[in-house]
């Protein structure tokens, strides 16, 4: 849990500066930066997809510690290169780098479904989304603050923060696979999209893994593109987008460690997804169209009950994967929410920049929010299907 929040810091602290930076070393206005931004964010989210499962496997084989260390030592490199980079191009380098070390939470998730009795993994998957909002609280406000000392102090801090992870985790982390478990890595299994072929031959997940999808190209929205956004129709300043995103992280980290729980237990797993859904739809198209920065912090940890749904999913698939392919599930998980992250960017980017660039025919700096609502609605609208014949014979099979 340790490592997810730091992993969410560091992802936090850069958020609120990426625009400010993208402008220094490469000019245009705060349309083109974010279309650069964009790009940026795609990148490394294919690197994530790409070696989501790799790592998810490799965790599988030798142990969820040694790969959980040695991506962390690669990650604090990569912040350095972000944090001396003098171009664009080498900005894409680093977050190259970056893609390729973010597939540790696929081996957190991993680490918790190890220590977790089989009916706790859903609570227990919370309290990872939990970790990574406490990280997102934290990063930003951290990240928002120290931009007072320049575009690129943010990058130090968070190379540092994963280095001292490193050192803590030595110490600390204790391997949980019994060597009796480990499986032999399969270059097969670890194809981000052969992986997801094989869950999806698994009874109703293919279903849910297209909600679970859809779910974070909506979600994506926030760290696409709310830095733009706040700057465009608030003017909003770093520290302030860095407070703003610390209080969604606040509101998601209460959401994944309290009402998730009391959200199951009175409701149930499928409930539980379909009520995070009308909460994204109701709060997406109110950040769309209000103009009043005040009121949309008041609606910012409203949207963040949408974070009930990623692990009432996971609880839901969870339960149809064997123990000793649990690493298999969250890398194919990861990939899925990589995946999204691959087209989301640049759909969300593109959309901000057609609706805030000079010759917009309508300015309207929350397109990508009414995306996101529409995005929800069609996923709302998969979950609700009832399964396939095919499905219920697998079922019962």
């Amino acid at each position: 849990m340790i490592t997810v929040m730091i992993d969410a810091m560091g992802i936090g602290l850069i958020i609120p500066v990426m625009p400010d930076l993208i402008l220094q070393v490469n000019g245009g206005g705060l349309s083109q930066a974010a279309l650069w931004g964009g790009m940026l964010a795609t990148s490394f989210a294919v690197m994530q997809f790409l070696f989501s499962p790799v790592l998810g496997g490799l965790s599988d084989r030798f142990g969820r510690r040694p790969v959980l260390l040695i991506s962390l030592v690669v990650m604090a490199a990569d912040y350095v290169i972000m944090a001396l980079a003098g171009s664009i191009w080498l900005l894409l380098v680093g977050r190259v780098i970056g893609g390729i070390t973010a597939a540790t939470q696929a081996t957190a998730s991993a680490y918790m479904a190890d220590i977790s009795a089989p009916g706790e993994r859903t609570k227990n998957f919370g309290l990872i989304g939990a970790a990574f909002g406490a990280g997102f609280v934290l990063g930003p406000l951290i990240g928002g603050l120290l931009a007072e000392y320049g575009a690129r102090a943010p990058f130090w801090a968070a190379a540092a923060l994963a280095s001292a992870n490193v050192i803590f985790g030595w110490f600390v982390l204790k391997e949980t696979l019994d060597p009796a478990k480990a499986r032999a890595f399969n270059w097969r299994r670890a194809n981000p999209l052969g992986t997801l072929k094989q869950l999806g031959k698994l009874p109703g997940v293919r279903r849910l893994l297209a909600v679970y999808f859809l779910y974070y190209v909506a979600f994506a929205v926030y760290p696409s593109v709310w830095a733009y956004f706040g700057q465009a129709r608030f003017d909003w300043s770093p520290s302030v987008i860095g407070m703003s995103l610390g209080l969604f992280g606040v509101a998601m980290a209460l959401v994944q460690a309290i009402a998730i729980r009391l959200a199951l237990n009175t409701f149930g797993e499928k409930r539980t997804v379909v009520i995070g859904h009308l909460f994204a739809v109701g709060t997406y198209c109110g950040i769309a169209l209000i103009t009043s920065g005040t009121v949309t912090l008041l609606l910012t940890p409203i949207a963040a009950l949408a974070g009930m749904i990623p692990p009432a999913l996971q609880g839901i698939m969870s339960r149809q994967v064997d123990d000793n392919a649990q690493g298999e599930l969250q890398g194919a998980l990861s990939s899925a929410s990589s995946l999204a992250m691959i087209l989301s960017p640049m759909a969300m980017t593109a959309s901000f920049a057609a609706f805030t660039r000079p010759d917009a025919a309508v300015y309207l700096p929350g397109a990508p929010f009414l995306l996101a609502a529409g995005l929800m609605l069609l996923a709302l609208f998969i979950f609700m299907l009832r399964p396939s014949r095919a499905d219920v014979a697998s079922s019962a099979a």
